[in-house]
């Protein structure tokens, strides 16, 4: 049942613990956004953070590479075929849990100038991530099923012109991202 606390934060006065009873505990003088993960970003007390971030400096930059690699090398577009869109939904998966564990890593961290840096940068890793995928699994589709099916030429050449290059942009901006993402943290940890 509810006790008098629980409704005195507005609780529901029905049997079993108030889920707002949780949100309103005190927890000590972290910020209002701590509070509000709902996820423990640890592992024995070991932040999940880093391991994280590994699984994004590898992904990201593997899916990069494969946007580029199948907008210029129509064998590896065969080769590659749908695992060149997972390897970029993989990517795009990592990005919000890499992001998500540094902000909870972050609130429990001495703030600086140079963590700020890096958290502020890695906002901007998820829409590389994003058009890095969506680009893999459109151009995937087009190759596999339109190609085959489309009968207007001048449709087929202008999206072989236009497909390539927004991959290798998407690609090229991705790998740019991570590495200043990446190197922005490693300064805020050695030097911060």
């Amino acid at each position: 049942m509810c006790t008098l606390e629980c409704a005195q934060i507005g609780g529901r006065g029905s049997v079993g613990p108030d889920p707002a009873l949780y949100w309103a505990q005190d927890v000590g003088t972290t910020d209002r956004r701590a509070r509000e993960a709902p996820v423990d970003w640890q592992y024995d007390g070991i932040p999940l953070h880093p391991l994280l971030v590994h699984l994004t400096t590898v992904s990201v930059p593997v899916a990069a590479l494969s946007a580029i690699v199948v907008a210029a090398w129509p064998a590896a577009r065969r080769w590659l075929a749908v695992g060149a869109p997972l390897i970029g939904l993989v990517a795009l998966v990592s990005v919000p849990l890499a992001t998500s564990s540094g902000e909870w890593l972050e609130h429990r961290e001495r703030e600086t100038a140079l963590l700020e840096r890096h958290t502020h940068l890695a906002d901007g890793l998820l829409p590389w991530s994003i058009a890095v995928f969506v680009l893999l699994t459109l151009w995937w589709g087009w190759n596999r099923f339109a190609v085959p099916r489309v009968t207007s030429s001048g449709l087929v050449r202008a999206v072989a012109v236009v497909g390539p290059v927004l991959l290798v942009a998407a690609g090229i901006g991705s790998l740019i991202e991570v590495v200043v993402i990446g190197h922005a943290g490693a300064v805020s940890v050695w030097k911060g």
